[in-house]
């Protein structure tokens, strides 16, 4: 059983030379804040060493799930670079090159899936971040992400909020260290721990790393990627053991998954009810056209590979069981023993 797991390296305060790749990527998104973003080397050497190594395991595209997550980072870094963008990923730039760049506008299916997913991550950013704000006691953050998902570092957390990453662990290990070049940092009173999504028991390790079936979750699908219905189902059945009643699981589905058992968009609602209730889960799909109008920007147009959903948890987690049959078992004692007496 693979039990690894990695934490992001912490940063030391030597004083270094800078990247000067890294600087001009970072340069295009945030000049003024540039020189705080990126990283210092090791030294001219290890430097140059280390950015050739990287520059080309980032260009190969023989590696498809490597090469979804830097497309999906590409859509992120064009969507910061507008002038009035949805939201700031200033570390997506650091895994694209700009040939990737280049192709991925050449495809007619680029701006169809630009307005689509940039929607979608801002909507699942803002349910994250208001969800934290009314739900007492959510510090534990779950990303089933492609690897190169940048929310532990964007976004604002509050203290002892411990994030986990399930995720394909070369695209991560790969992720991690363009991040560590770039500066990026978690808060310092939070914790980030990375499951490797191949791992055969993430339950298990999910425990033992520290997540907590007696208290509030916070789950979001986003890039991970499922083999099948199959896999998709079992994910669902590990995730409704761990997450308390209340728990939210927020995200995108591939539509693929929906067509392999219907076949027929109209009994998607239908379909996805009776997935998601099988596991506990009480599911609603979200219009993109809902959430452009929310946000005042006009419906995006083409067709799009994922749905759009939120799900809430409508059962006790496996802790959450486990304590009440504790305290079952204790009021039955309890009873016992005052009829006892009583005799």
């Amino acid at each position: 059983m693979r039990t690894g797991w990695s934490r992001f390296p912490i940063h030391d305060s030597q004083a270094l030379r800078l990247d000067l790749a890294l600087q001009m990527r970072c340069l295009c998104l945030f000049p003024a804040a540039a020189v705080i973003l990126v990283r210092p080397q090791l030294s001219r050497f290890s430097a140059k060493k280390r950015h050739g190594r990287l520059t080309a395991q980032l260009r190969n595209h023989d590696d498809p799930l490597l090469q979804a997550a830097i497309d999906a980072a590409s859509l992120r870094f064009e969507e910061t670079c507008k002038p009035e963008p949805l939201f700031l990923d200033p570390y997506a730039g650091c895994f694209i090159g700009s040939d990737t760049n280049e192709d991925m506008k050449l495809s007619p299916s680029f701006s169809a899936s630009l307005h689509h997913y940039c929607l979608a991550t801002k909507f699942i950013d803002d349910k994250l971040l208001s969800t934290i704000n009314l739900m007492e006691g959510l510090r534990q953050i779950v990303l089933l992400a492609d690897g190169m998902d940048t929310r532990p570092y964007r976004l604002n957390w509050p203290n002892s909020t411990i994030i986990f990453d399930i995720s394909p662990d070369l695209v991560f290990q790969i992720a991690a260290q363009r991040l560590e070049g770039v500066g990026a940092k978690i808060p310092r009173n939070c914790l980030f721990v990375h499951v490797p999504y191949k791992c055969l028991d993430v339950q298990e390790i999910l425990q033992r790393k520290g997540f907590m079936g007696s208290q509030p979750s916070f789950w979001i699908f986003q890039g991970l990627p499922v083999l099948n219905l199959a896999s998709f189902n079992e994910l669902l059945f590990i995730i409704s053991c761990l997450a308390t009643k209340g728990s939210l699981l927020v995200g995108e589905l591939p539509i693929w998954l929906t067509e392999t058992e219907v076949g027929n968009k109209s009994t998607t609602q239908k379909w996805m009810d009776k997935l998601f209730l099988s596991n506990g889960f009480q599911v609603e799909i979200i219009d993109f056209k809902d959430v452009a109008r929310s946000v005042g920007r006009n419906p995006p147009l083409g067709g799009y590979k994922n749905i759009l959903f939120v799900a809430e948890q409508l059962r006790l987690s496996d802790d959450q069981m486990e304590s009440w049959r504790r305290e079952y078992h204790r009021i039955e004692e309890e009873a016992d023993e005052e009829g006892f007496e009583e005799i």
